[in-house]
């Protein structure tokens, strides 16, 4: 009798088992406590691991600048195409703490700057900032640009070949990145008005790009960590579009907890002057960490014939110069400076026939964002971006000689961060204890088809009719 009930009761337990680990699962009600809970904790206040990280990220960031040497740059003065060979890396730390936290509107707010110092590398080299490198004259073009037409225009002519100033030069690597007294620049400061100092990244070491105001998270989630004001100002003024001018998500150091595969990630990158986003492209797992990579997809700087939304990015309006290009000089000084990716890659073919020595490939050239969907935690990125420099012939200025119309390659960045091993154990702890809540239905569920086996097996022997007296004999006897 004992035994009859044992079986029942389990053949029950079974049935209830399976009932609530099934309905646990369809509601998926252990996802949503986890996700609920994350989205509490991962907010910017004091005492949390969220602002730890937020205020000084732990894995080191390192840039790495790679620039093109001219090898033939009177035969490019005659109209030939460039030929360049590319040199580095030279590599720097990057430090990007955030000071000046201020805390705002009941802490939905927090009002930071975040100055960047870099320090040479140069064991991860291949270089030192004493090499020398042939490249654009950026100064020189920018001053041409800025003087054509204008009633002084013979006189800078004049002057710059006086002083023996061309399209093309030579520089030390470090000072073409921090900077310079350079000579032109100098001569014509009375005529327009330009700092006398030019570098690639001048006054960018030890400075920071700006005040910026981020949301924390507190009211809602989706909004940890994005940008609200950026210099006092909730939307840029460089574009000709409202779109184009909107300061959209995070700085791309942190990103919104509980990230689907469906949606966009936006970061505004002030280097670009301008918003882009970031769609998810496939999984990944960085030091035994799952993550979702995130990339830029083509349309970010496609031709407006392709992305319409991307007209305001035309400057002057209507002067597209072509998809994966973008014309930044109305926030550069009036430089004659476009962006692209490296290489030029994802850009129109044309560009990359135009410069020999370009080899676009996806794995070296690509900007790539890995997070953890469930912390949107950053496990690696890496920003890679090209600065070149737009080249016609300027009617008045012989030193263009007979150059034909391009958009010449000087140098890109690749701004690279992979988690740390200390950041990478803890998250490891933390999604692996999801996880395991998470699979509490399929526990439950497992444990229900277990006793439903053990009931069958139960029912079928106590069907089983007992054997006779003569059923237990051998078949044969001696």
């Amino acid at each position: 009798m004992l035994r009859s009930c044992c079986v029942y009761g389990a053949g029950v337990l079974c049935v209830l088992l399976l009932i609530a680990g099934i309905a646990m699962a369809l509601t998926q009600v252990f996802q949503k406590l986890i996700n609920n809970t994350i989205k509490e904790q991962v907010v910017l206040e004091n005492g949390t691991e969220a602002f730890s990280v937020f205020q000084n990220p732990p894995p080191p960031v390192y840039m790495q600048f790679y620039f093109f040497n001219l090898t033939n740059p009177a035969e490019v003065l005659d109209g030939d195409k460039p030929f360049v060979l590319q040199i580095g890396p030279y590599t720097y730390r990057e430090y990007r703490p955030k000071e000046e936290v201020k805390f705002l509107d009941n802490g939905t707010r927090v009002e930071a700057v975040n100055p960047k110092t870099y320090v040479f590398e140069p064991n991860m080299s291949r270089g030192s900032e004493d090499d020398i490198v042939r490249t654009v004259n950026i100064p020189a073009v920018t001053v041409m640009e800025k003087a054509k037409g204008r009633w002084f225009e013979s006189f800078v002519s004049a002057l710059m070949k006086s002083n023996n100033i061309g399209v093309f030069g030579t520089f030390r690597v470090g000072d073409l990145l921090w900077g310079y007294e350079d000579p032109l620049l100098k001569l014509i400061k009375k005529l327009i008005t330009m700092d006398d100092h030019f570098g690639l990244f001048y006054k960018k070491n030890g400075t920071d790009d700006g005040d910026y105001i981020f949301f924390t998270g507190k009211q809602n989630y989706q909004d940890f960590a994005r940008i609200d004001k950026w210099n006092g100002q909730s939307t840029l003024n460089w574009w000709s579009t409202e779109g184009c001018n909107r300061i959209n998500g995070t700085d791309g150091a942190s990103f919104h907890p509980v990230i689907t595969k469906t949606e966009k990630l936006y970061i505004f990158s002030s280097d670009l002057c301008r918003s882009i986003y970031a769609q998810y492209e496939s999984d990944v797992s960085v030091r035994g960490v799952p993550g979702f990579r995130f990339v830029p997809p083509s349309e970010v700087f496609a031709n407006l014939t392709i992305n319409p939304d991307n007209a305001g990015f035309c400057v002057p309006a209507g002067n597209c110069l072509g998809s994966g290009l973008l014309n930044v000089s109305v926030c550069q000084e009036g430089a004659p400076i476009i962006m692209s990716s490296p290489h030029f890659y994802q850009a129109d073919d044309r560009f990359v026939q135009d410069v020999f020595g370009m080899n676009p490939n996806k794995e070296e050239h690509e900007t790539v964002i890995d997070v953890n969907p469930l912390t949107g935690m950053l496990l690696r990125g890496a920003k890679r971006v090209q600065v070149n420099v737009y080249l016609h012939q300027i009617q008045g200025f012989s030193q263009t000689g007979k150059i034909r119309m391009l958009v010449f390659p000087v140098m890109y960045l690749n701004e690279s961060v992979v988690i740390d091993e200390e950041s990478s154990k803890k998250l490891y702890a933390v999604v692996t204890e999801a996880n395991v809540i998470v699979n509490i239905p399929f526990i439950v569920i497992s444990v229900g088809i277990l006793l439903g086996v053990i009931f069958i097996v139960f029912m079928c022997r106590q069907q089983m009719p007992p054997s006779t007296e003569a059923e237990r004999q051998p078949l044969l006897s001696s």
